[in-house]
C-alpha cells in the first residue's frame, strides 16, 4: 500500500472516531457519545459546503448546520441533571433537504408565516410569490432562506454568525437582501438569536426560527402535558386558509387565554371556530406591548422539570401545537417517530400577511434602514 494512501486511511479513521465520541460532557467531565454525527452533515448542497457546528457552555449544548441556518439539536439539563434534546430534527443534512418543507429548526423567510394569495402590493407594484400552502405563500415559498446554504462568517465556542444574500426577485420578493443571523449562548442558560437585514430596494422582511420543541425530549409522544403562558390579550383571527381577516379576537373567556399558565391539552379540542380552522392552535398571539426586549411567554414540562422562557423584541408570537404532524411522517433523530401533537412551535415574529394588512405593524424595509430582531429561548429547571 502506498504511504500517502495509508496516511489518508488513518486520518479518516481518526476523524470518524472523534466524531463518534461527540463533544458532550458528563458531570465528571468525561466525554459522552453525541447522537448527532458531524460526518452526516459534511456534504454539498447547491454546490456549497454544508457542515455541522457546535456551541456549548455549562448550561447548553447546541448543534446547528449552515443549511437553512438551522438548529439540529438543543441539549439542556433536566431536573435529574440529565441532558435532554428538546428540539425535533434529523440525523443527516440530506434528510433535512428531503423534508425541507417541514422547516425543522430553520430560519424561515424572507417572510416567516403566511402571505395571502401569495402576493402583495408595494409602491403600486404587485409581487407574485411562490405558492406552497394552497393559494398562499408560507415561510418564503419553496425558495425560502430555510432551503439555502448560508455562509459562516464567524464562530466560537459559544456563538456563530451566518450570512446569506438573497438576490432581487428570489421567490418573487423585490430587492437584494443581505441577511445575518447570530446564535449565541448565555451563562444564564439562554440561546439568543439576533437577526439583521438590509436591502437595496424597498421590500418586506419578517424572519423567525422554526424550531419544534418538546421539553420532555424529542421523540416523546406528546406536548399536551406542557404548561404554557403567553402575555397576549388577543389573537389575530384567521379565515379557513389560516390567513388573517384583519380582525383581533380577545382571548378572555376562550381557549386562547394563556395569560395564566394552562396545559396545552386542557382546551385544544374545545368547540371553538378558530380551533376548528387550525385543527388546534396555529395562531398569531398579539403580544402585550412592551419596551424593547422583554419576556413574553414561558413553557414548563412537569415530566422533566424543564422550563423555557421566551424573550423578544417582536410584536407577535405564532403558537402551533403540531396539529398537522402524523404517524406517517418521516422518522426523526435516532429513528424516532414524531406523531400528532408531539411538538409545539413558538415563533417570534411580525404578524402574518402584514404586507396586505395596513393596520398591522409594518414589515416594510427600505434602503438605508437596518432590520433587527432579537429573541432568546432561556432554559432552567424547577
Amino acid at each position: 500500500m502506498k504511504r500517502n494512501v495509508f496516511i489518508a486511511i488513518l486520518a479518516t479513521a481518526a476523524l470518524t472516531y472523534a466524531c463518534q465520541q461527540g463533544t458532550n460532557k458528563s458531570e465528571t467531565g468525561e466525554t459522552q457519545s453525541d447522537s448527532v454525527e458531524q460526518t452526516a452533515f459534511e456534504t454539498v448542497i447547491d454546490e456549497k459546503d454544508v457542515k455541522l457546528y457546535s456551541l456549548q457552555n455549562d448550561k447548553l449544548h447546541v448543534t446547528l448546520t449552515n443549511y437553512g441556518a438551522r438548529l439540529v439539536s438543543l441539549n439542556v439539563k433536566d431536573k435529574e441533571g440529565e441532558e435532554t434534546d428538546v428540539i425535533l430534527g434529523y440525523d443527516t443534512a440530506e434528510e433535512f433537504k428531503q423534508n425541507a418543507s417541514n422547516f425543522y429548526g430553520a430560519i424561515v423567510g424572507r417572510y416567516g408565516n403566511r402571505i395571502g394569495n401569495a402576493s402583495f402590493t408595494l409602491n403600486n407594484e404587485t409581487y407574485a410569490l411562490e405558492k406552497n400552502d394552497g393559494e398562499n405563500s408560507l415561510h418564503g415559498g419553496t425558495n425560502g432562506v430555510y432551503n439555502k446554504v448560508w455562509a459562516v462568517e464567524q464562530t466560537s465556542d459559544t456563538a456563530i454568525t451566518l450570512a446569506y444574500t438573497s438576490p432581487d426577485g428570489e421567490a418573487g420578493y423585490p430587492g437584494t437582501v443581505t441577511l445575518k443571523v447570530t446564535y449565541s449562548l448565555t451563562d444564564e442558560g439562554g440561546l439568543v438569536i439576533n437577526y439583521e437585514g438590509s436591502t437595496d430596494k424597498e421590500t418586506v422582511l419578517n424572519l423567525t426560527n422554526h424550531a419544534y420543541f418538546n421539553l420532555n425530549g424529542e421523540g416523546d409522544s406528546t406536548i399536551l402535558d406542557h404548561e404554557l403562558q403567553i402575555d397576549a390579550e388577543a389573537i389575530t383571527e384567521v379565515d379557513e386558509t389560516l390567513i388573517p381577516t384583519g380582525k383581533s379576537l380577545a382571548v378572555a373567556g376562550t381557549a386562547f387565554d394563556f395569560r395564566k399558565p394552562q396545559t396545552i391539552g386542557s382546551r385544544v379540542d374545545t368547540d371553538n371556530e378558530q380551533l376548528k380552522v387550525g385543527k388546534g392552535y396555529d395562531h398569531n398571539f398579539e403580544l402585550v406591548k412592551g419596551e424593547g426586549f422583554r419576556k413574553v411567554a414561558a413553557v414548563y414540562a412537569p415530566k422533566t422539570g424543564i422550563e423555557m422562557q421566551i424573550l423578544t423584541t417582536e410584536p407577535g408570537l405564532q403558537f402551533y401545537s403540531g396539529n398537522f404532524m402524523t404517524d406517517s411522517d418521516p422518522k426523526g433523530k435516532g429513528g424516532k417517530g414524531y406523531p400528532f401533537r408531539s411538538a409545539f412551535c413558538l415563533e417570534t415574529q411580525h404578524f402574518p400577511d402584514a404586507p396586505n394588512q395596513p393596520s398591522f405593524p409594518s414589515t416594510v424595509l427600505k434602503p438605508g434602514e437596518q432590520y433587527t430582531s432579537k429573541t432568546e429561548y432561556r432554559f432552567g429547571v424547577r
